[in-house]
Order: C-alpha cells, then sequence, then structure tokens
C-alpha cells in the first residue's frame, strides 16, 4: 500500500511527510529541497476489532480502541510545468510517482506561492491553476506514452497479435495498469468497437485521462488552509478536497512527543499537561494552534490518510488470527496484525495475502465474531476477523 505525495515545489509536501510519518526530511522555503524521494510509513486509523470483542490487549497499533495500519507515504520531487517534457526534476518525478496507487496532491491553498514555487505575498496566486496544471502533467504523461507506442499498438491489433485491451495494457504494465482496468474505460467511452486506426486525437487523450482518474486517483490537500483568507475556494475545486495545516499537525507532535500536551492524530483539540510549565513561547505557539482549530475541524491529515485509503481505494481492514477462540496467533499476541484489502476481497483473497500456500491448500475460514464457518468466496467486511483453515498451515 503505497500513498504519493505531489504537487508542485514549496506548497508543504515534506512538512505533511514529516507530520505524517514523524521522519525528519529537509524543508526549506524555495523549490527543490526534495530531490530524491523521502519515504516513510505514515497510518490511517480504524476502530479496532477489540471493541467488539470488549477486550484489552497490549498492542502499540491500537491506542484507546483505535487501531493504526501502516501504509507508506513516498514524498517526491516538486513538478514545475513541462515535467512530462522533462523540465525541473520531471522525468525523475512522474517515475517516483509510479509507484503509489493514489496520489495526495499537496496544493498550497493561501496562495503564497507562484506557480514555479517561489515565495510570493499571501493570496496574490491563484491555487486553481496549481490544481490544473498538476493534473495537465500527468495527464499528459500518460497521453505521451500511449502516443509514443500507438503506431505499434494499431500493427498488432491489425495483424491479431494482440487484443486492443492487452496491448494498451502492455504499454503501461510499469504503472501496475491491468487489462481489466483498460477494459473498463473503453467500455465508457464507446471505443470497444472502433477500429484503433480510426481513433484521432480527443479519443487518445479523453481515453488516457479517464485511465489515468481511474488508476492514479488524487485527493486534493488544501495546505496552509489556516493561512487561508476565504475557504469559500473549496468550493471551487471538484473531487475530493480536505483542508488541512501540515505545519500544525507537526507541530503537535512534537509537542506530544515532548510530553507538553496529550494529542492524538485527527483530534479536533489536545489537552496541556498540567504539570509541565511551558515557556512563554511554546504557549504562545499552542495557543494559535486552538484559534487554528477554530477555523478548521483538525489539522486534517489524518482524514486526508484515511480518506485516501478507505473512500477513494475502498479498502477494508481485517484482521486474521490463528487462534479462533483466544483471537491470537502462534505466539499468543491478541489480534496481531491488521490487513487492508480491497472491498469486495473473499476469504480465500485473504488467504493468499497472508501466504500463497495457505491460499493453495485452503479448506474453509471462520468469522471469529460469528463462529460461522465461511467459503472461499465469501466476501469479508471491514472489520472481521478471520481465521483461515488450510492443509498447508504454516508452523
Amino acid at each position: 500500500m503505497q500513498i504519493g505525495l505531489i504537487g508542485k515545489a514549496n506548497v508543504g509536501k515534506s512538512t505533511f511527510f514529516s507530520a505524517a510519518t514523524e521522519t525528519i526530511v529537509a524543508s526549506g522555503n524555495f523549490p527543490f529541497t526534495t530531490i530524491e524521494p523521502n519515504i516513510g510509513m505514515a497510518f490511517v486509523q480504524s476502530d479496532c476489532a477489540c471493541k467488539h470483542f470488549d477486550l484489552k490487549h497490549e498492542n502499540p497499533l491500537c491506542v484507546n480502541g483505535t487501531r493504526l495500519i501502516p501504509v507508506k507515504l513516498i514524498d517526491v520531487a516538486g513538478l514545475v510545468p513541462g515535467a512530462h517534457e522533462g523540465k525541473g526534476l520531471g522525468n525523475q518525478f512522474l517515475d517516483d510517482a509510479r509507484q503509489a496507487e493514489i496520489l495526495i496532491h499537496v496544493v498550497d491553498i493561501a496562495g503564497t506561492t507562484d506557480i514555479q514555487g517561489q515565495p510570493i505575498p499571501l493570496g496574490t496566486h491563484d491555487p486553481l491553476e496549481d490544481v490544473a496544471f498538476v493534473e495537465d502533467e500527468f495527464d499528459q504523461w500518460f497521453i505521451d506514452i500511449l502516443k509514443r507506442e500507438w503506431d505499434k499498438v494499431t500493427r498488432e491489433v491489425d495483424q491479431k497479435r494482440a487484443k486492443l485491451t492487452d496491448g494498451i495494457a502492455k504499454r503501461f504494465s510499469g504503472l501496475g495498469i491491468k487489462e481489466h482496468e483498460v477494459q473498463s474505460v473503453l467500455q465508457k467511452q464507446g471505443l470497444v468497437a472502433k477500429n484503433p486506426k480510426e481513433w484521432i486525437d480527443s479519443d487518445i487523450e479523453n481515453f488516457v485521462k479517464e485511465l489515468r482518474q481511474n488508476t492514479k486517483p488524487m485527493i486534493i490537500a488544501a495546505n496552509k488552509a489556516d493561512l487561508c483568507k476565504d475557504l469559500d475556494i473549496l468550493k471551487k475545486i471538484s473531487g475530493v478536497v480536505i483542508p488541512c495545516s501540515a505545519e500544525t499537525e507537526l507541530l503537535l507532535r512534537k509537542a506530544t512527543k515532548a510530553g507538553i500536551i496529550d494529542y492524538t492524530s485527527g483530534d479536533d483539540g489536545f489537552k496541556i499537561n498540567e504539570e509541565k510549565e511551558l515557556p512563554a513561547p511554546q504557549q504562545k505557539a499552542l495557543d494559535l494552534v486552538k484559534t487554528i482549530f477554530s477555523k478548521i475541524p483538525s489539522t486534517g491529515i489524518q482524514k486526508i490518510l484515511n480518506a485516501a485509503v478507505f473512500d477513494s481505494l475502498n479498502l477494508i481492514a481485517v484482521y486474521p488470527v490463528e487462534d479462533e477462540s483466544k483471537l491470537t496467533n502462534k505466539d499468543g499476541v491478541i489480534l496481531p496484525d491488521a490487513k487492508l484489502i480491497p472491498q469486495d476481497s473473499t476469504a480465500k483473497d485473504l488467504a493468499a495475502l497472508i501466504h500463497a500456500d495457505i491460499a493453495k491448500g485452503f479448506l474453509h475460514a471462520i468469522d471469529c465474531k460469528t463462529k460461522q464457518r465461511i467459503g472461499g468466496d465469501q466476501k469479508l467486511k471491514h472489520g472481521d476477523v478471520i481465521k483461515i483453515v488450510s492443509t498447508l498451515a504454516r508452523g
């Protein structure tokens, strides 16, 4: 599970990354602070299955009944117009971003940076321009990939050496795009029966744009929302848009680590540790955070991560166990793992995720909440606790 952080230079991507992963990386008020991609571990949140069973267990990834599920976060170099033509760090940027299953586009919603990422006075740049240009760069990148190979694709189809879906999917294999995803877009665009020799530029462009939207979905992280003069601008952006303040989240995480406050990412406030005597600058910073929470409901960082995984990618969390009565693995750890799987996954899909041999010897599964035996084609639900019974069980 990999999430890409993208956007133009100097919008706070590295601060978002540091806040989400608690990994200190270089950040600065100038373009291309990030050159090599930063890779770290962030967490999405879900109710832990321990709540259903009303049990207590010692697991650092369960905090007061909230389960923290790890995901990989990739912070790639900032984008500039013309990246798909190699401008700026364009080629490297796009190559790094190809690994991600979903993209979080960090936008300077307060308009404090120009299109090149240079600092300018607050509110003097239109962030809608940034939203459009980043999407266009990705679309143009996809379009270029297919257009370069289009003559070969049409020849392969004409000579019956390949189906159109297979020919196109092969050109995008480096981005993890599957044949069924190509087929779905061809059908939606009404291009299934059209001879690829008869496709015009607009056919290719419309097809590729929808393919990009389906296979590399984007969420807009409207960063610096605390500085934005008018958040009504969010209504002008289509798709999933969530206001955030990466700097505020980073400040709160540092204060929590220092024992100054009690705060969990995603909370709409924090509690100051009364045993700590705060210096005036720290008290002033926390007072400022309170005013930020009166403008936006939370820092937005956790909400964005959760929305990416559970809403946009439609993943669910399930808990595989080896002992259905004690809800443990073979070492006696209660609810040891939470796995993120696609919404329509079956019990046998979960078995395959755990280990290929377990899936090969699959007999049945047990729903630990209902104590019922379920078959391999049974679709799982968010929060299910499942024991797999297999002739090839490990250990």
